[in-house]
């Protein structure tokens, strides 16, 4: 549907059209799909037609990246995959550990820093294929400062960690003590942190709050009404939620979904079961406009329940504000949503229970110390799309409690997203194609004194059309109507400055333009972006800098980034990569950043997740590794997929599959977006699950040496491994030994199933070991 959608607007507009394919099934496929949906589409035979697609055979191992020339009225079009079967994708199951899955959204490119958990600090320079004793494995290849290279097989990625810190870091040692240095100090300062940790925690444990009662039948009718079907990281985060309101301390969690997730939903089951308690709610936003749209949502939702809501912002008379506030003081009123205006010292509330605070990381210092003031000993749930780094480590470091919607509603398509230099004409054929399929158009110009001259040019390029302007120092019943309009479809083309940026909700514009995007920060973009693409349409987003300017180091990398993260989910990633850019911040003080540089940041996670366990008594986990090292071919051809990046962002995800489940989704997936997996590809994820289940088992190393499968382990369980040589299938010997290292030998009989009698032997181990065992009748 969208490409039919995208090509009949190109051949609308005369375009010529030459579409690639690898191969003549695929080329015949093509042309039977679009023919199919009412496009003429053709074998190309030397001339091209601009009221039809000329399809040609490029039989090479990559395709080239296809592009538009709008001024020559030309587009090359290509892909290796057109019409075939796609099948369905399985539910990913949910994730308990939210850390673990944030800082694993970190993606690795050719030239970043990495952290080898052994090793240290090296550079990244690629993924080589290396063969050795006769099997084919992929590695990642890292350099480090004395010129050593380290060869990681890919099914060991876990070991690795992409560098997040002063990119300026000196590049460890191989071998070097400075290393286990680094990582001493930073444990030795991580156990002073946790300490504060723990006190910080017993305090907020210690403040007596208001404990909410359970669910009743209202609570569940007002859920059961959304017009929507609940995603399942909304049902995790609403349970999540209401059981911190339960408890007798205050909730202190940060609710973290991308735009357009169901953030708001959520907040709204909270306020819900918060006035059916009594208690009263303020919902703090950080502008005028979203205001507006959160008071219209929260009246719409909570039409037909006795519940009396009201706005505090500059939409509101003085009279108005003046009658809110004598009600909210009074009791009258249970729910308030206002901007910073609710923070004023005239604002005060009879029984505040709990307070949402939507994109906490917009308000500045002053307001965030009169937040704190309000905040004390009442509930509260912070909404965010991309959280700020401080919050995001607080998140991580488990000083907040966190909540994560990680999936996309139903019907939604990521937003395309094109980074160039500011051309006139391009930018008129974005609009002039969202125009004619009847869609609206952003177009952000964020300078006030020069905003009505933009858009009087807009105009004069679009007669026919209705160009409105937007912008924050505008009176407002002003700007009330031009958003209401916007909202009816009245207006086409709406100029205005970053006032769009939150929660402003306009299912039919589709298509972004943004000047100066160079100015703006990363997450500031990746809001202004989520301003389209709210519906099954899909959306465009144009981010354009001055012609022949030049672009700062970092805002380079901002751009590549918001250009780079266009799927769902990508507002973690973009928060990871604005740590990257801006820092970490401070947690406690200013101690820990040293630390953080030293050994990177993934790491000093993981040790202060340590040490604060340590501090309450938890036993932290022994590290395990096991190396597996098996006579097959076990890596991703390139032929399968050709993209180092996405290769490396599979190679993660096989690395983490540890059971059948996981194992089905994955192969699901691959086949889904990648086609039938070859044989390799098979063979690394069985190599995943064994390495897995011999880590789970106390397991270093299996080894194949000459036909001999030997399993090394520090303290065979010798109960167990005697039980072996009489199991079915079993040839091999098992070898206990006081000195050295104890293990099983496997000699494996020809043309056998290698991988499968290895995870055999596994489970049959793990079985015996945990069965009681008579130790006389085996002696």
């Amino acid at each position: 549907q969208l490409l039919t959608e995208d090509i009949t607007s190109m051949l609308n507009s005369g375009t010529k059209i030459l579409f690639l394919t690898p191969n003549e099934r695929n080329a015949q496929n093509l042309i039977e799909l679009l023919t199919k949906n009412g496009i003429s589409a053709v074998n190309y035979a030397g001339k091209l037609y601009p009221d039809t697609v000329c399809v040609q055979v490029e039989e090479s191992e990559t395709m080239p990246k296809g592009f538009e020339l709008p001024s020559a009225g030309f587009a090359l079009l290509t892909d290796g995959a057109v019409g075939s079967e796609v099948m369905p994708c399985r539910k990913p199951r949910a994730i308990s550990k939210k850390a673990e899955r944030i800082i694993s959204y970190t993606d690795l490119s050719v030239g970043d820093l990495v952290v080898h958990v052994n090793h240290g600090i090296g550079r990244f320079v690629g993924i080589q294929n290396l063969i050795t004793e006769g099997a084919a494995r992929d590695y990642i290849k890292i350099v480090y400062a004395d010129g050593g290279i380290l060869y990681v097989p890919c099914d060991q990625l876990d070991l690795v960690n992409k560098y997040i810190g002063d990119e300026n870091t000196k590049l460890s040692k191989m071998g070097g003590a400075e290393w286990k240095k680094a990582k001493i100090r930073a444990k030795a300062a991580a156990s002073n942190i946790a300490k504060d940790l723990i006190r910080l925690y017993a305090e907020r444990r210690a403040r007596a709050g208001y404990a909410f009662p359970p669910d009743d039948d209202f609570q569940e009718e007002f859920e059961g009404s959304f017009e929507f079907e609940d995603t399942e990281g909304q049902t995790i985060a609403t349970k999540e939620i209401k059981d911190d309101m339960e408890r007798s301390y205050p909730m202190d969690r940060l609710l973290c979904g991308d735009v357009g997730f169901g953030k708001t939903e959520v907040a709204l089951r909270a306020a819900f079961k918060a006035v059916f308690a009594g208690k009263q709610v303020a919902f703090l936003v950080p502008t005028t406009i979203l205001a507006l749209q959160h008071y219209q949502t929260l009246v719409s939702r909570f039409r037909g329940y006795p519940v009396e809501i009201a706005m505090l912002c500059r939409f509101v008379t003085k009279k108005e504000q003046e009658e809110s506030v004598s009600k909210l003081k009074s009791g009258k009123l249970n729910i308030i949503v206002g901007t910073h205006r609710l923070l004023q010292k005239d604002v005060e509330f009879k029984d505040l229970g709990l307070l949402i605070v939507d994109e906490e990381q917009r308000f500045g210092v002053t307001h965030k110390e009169k937040l704190k003031q309000l905040a004390k000993d009442v509930d509260v749930l912070t909404l965010t799309a991309t959280p700020n780094p401080r919050t995001l480590n607080m998140a991580l470091s488990g000083i907040r409690d966190m909540s994560v919607l990680e999936e996309a509603p139903v019907d939604r398509v990521p937003v395309q997203t094109f980074v160039l230099e500011h051309e006139e004409d391009i930018l008129n054929e974005a609009i002039r194609r969202e125009l004619r399929r009847g869609g609206q158009v952003f177009y952000l110009h964020n300078f006030v004194d020069s905003i009505y001259s933009k858009a009087s040019e807009i105009s004069k390029a679009f007669p026919d059309h209705t160009v409105a302007v937007a912008h924050g120092q505008m009176g407002k019943d002003e700007l009330n109507d031009v958003w209401q309009d916007m909202v009816e479809g009245k207006i086409d083309i709406l100029v205005c400055t970053t006032i769009i940026e939150t929660g402003v909700n306009i299912t039919n514009a589709n298509t972004l333009i943004i000047e100066e995007a160079n100015r703006m920060g990363l997450s500031q973009l990746h809001q202004i972006r989520g301003r389209v693409g709210r519906s099954s349409r899909k959306a465009y987003a144009y981010l354009t800098y001055r012609k022949g300017a030049v672009l700062t180091e970092i805002a380079e990398k901002r751009l590549e980034a918001i250009r780079e993260f266009t799927e769902f989910g990508s507002g973690f990633k973009i928060a990871m990569r604005d740590l990257e850019l801006r820092g970490a911040g401070n947690i406690l003080g200013a101690e820990q950043s040293g630390h953080m540089e030293a050994i990177g940041y993934d790491l000093y996670v993981k040790i202060l997740e340590d040490a604060v366990n340590a501090e309450r008594g938890i036993e932290p986990k022994a590290e395990r590794n096991c190396i597996v090292d098996l006579r097959v071919d076990a890596f991703i051809p390139e032929k399968y997929i050709s993209t180092p990046k996405l290769r490396m962002d599979v190679y993660r995800k096989i690395v983490t599959v540890s059971d059948e489940e996981e194992k089905k989704d994955l192969e699901d997936e691959l086949e889904d977006r990648f086609g039938e997996q070859p044989e390799q590809v098979r063979n690394l994820v069985n190599v995943s699950l064994i390495r897995h289940a011999a880590m789970d088992a106390g397991f270093t190393s299996i080894e194949e040496k000459e036909g001999v499968v030997v399993f090394y382990h520090p303290a065979l369980d010798p109960s167990a491994a005697m039980k072996l040589p009489s199991s079915p299938g079993f040839h091999g010997r098992v070898m206990l030994t006081l000195s050295g290292k104890m293990h099983i030998a496997l000699r494996m009989p020809p043309e056998c199933d290698l991988l499968g009698d290895v995870r055999k032997i596994l489970k049959l181990y793990i079985n015996y070991s945990q069965k009681d065992i008579d130790k006389e009748e085996l002696s």
